[in-house]
């Protein structure tokens, strides 16, 4: 017999200050040196890369495709110390905004680039994130930041350069808060789609302008048109500290 569908929860407000975990921390590490580029499109385009229970979330009727460069440092175990190098990496990820049925808001990734080959491996495996391995290079000079990346895979070239210069700082917007405040993200693993959460301080968030935007990461994961265009939504911060919760079933509401 078919059961009635249940109706969604309402999403759960934006909001700067992340809930408690509900257990035990399995990792953390701090995000340095972020730009956030973002491109605004119709939530029917991508929500076929939703997992089950999972669907677009949007702010005015439209639901976003990030592109975020940035640094992966002091990675540990737990709320332990870093791992030597493992714990140190660059990272590019290309990823949409998304809500569940219980009204968690959270990230899918499409795709998640890594400089460290026993990260990508570990990841995937783990929870089956979609980690690729890459050469990366990230440069500062003065507020210029310069992010490098080439695939590493046979048969294909696929790189991306960005360079962006960070302005003032400036109070979140609207649309800041809904792309950056997400304590969580969703993966479909084991036959199940997962919640896994995150908390840390409120984003710093600067001005940023883009000096150079030459990207085939998007067109990796089937958005080639969207790096023809500028971004709808650039910004940078200079980092936060984060802590990951163990991974629960996405069809569970958050424990208060």
């Amino acid at each position: 017999m078919r059961h009635a569908a249940t109706q969604p929860f309402a999403p759960e407000p934006v909001t700067s200050d992340a809930p408690d975990l509900a257990g035990p921390v399995m990792l953390n590490q701090s995000w340095l040196d972020l730009t956030f580029l973002h491109w605004a499109v119709d939530p029917q385009e991508v929500a076929h890369r939703m997992p089950p229970g999972v669907r677009p979330d949007t702010l005015d009727g439209v639901t976003y495709v990030g592109l975020i460069p940035f640094r992966t440092v002091g990675s540990g175990l737990s709320s332990g110390p870093a791992v030597p190098w493992f714990g140190f990496f660059l990272e590019t990820n290309v990823r949409l905004y998304s809500v569940d049925e219980t009204g968690r808001r959270g990230i899918v990734f499409l795709s998640l680039d890594a400089d460290r080959a026993a990260v990508v491996a570990g990841a995937r495996t783990a929870f089956g994130l979609p980690y690729r391995l890459a050469r990366m290079r990230y440069q500062a000079s003065g507020d210029v930041h310069t992010y490098d990346a080439r695939l590493r895979r046979p048969g294909a070239r696929t790189e991306s350069r960005i360079l962006v210069r960070a302005g003032a700082r400036r109070e979140s917007t609207e649309l800041d808060l809904f792309l950056s405040a997400r304590w969580g993200l969703h993966v479909r693993r084991w036959g199940r789609t997962l919640y896994i959460p995150n908390r840390h301080e409120p984003w710093p968030v600067h001005d940023a302008e883009v000096l150079t935007l030459d990207d085939d990461l998007l067109a990796s994961v089937g958005l080639p048109e969207l790096a023809t265009r500028p971004p709808d939504h650039v910004a940078f911060s200079p980092g936060v500290h984060t802590e990951f919760g163990f991974p629960t079933d996405a069809a569970r509401p958050r424990q208060r």
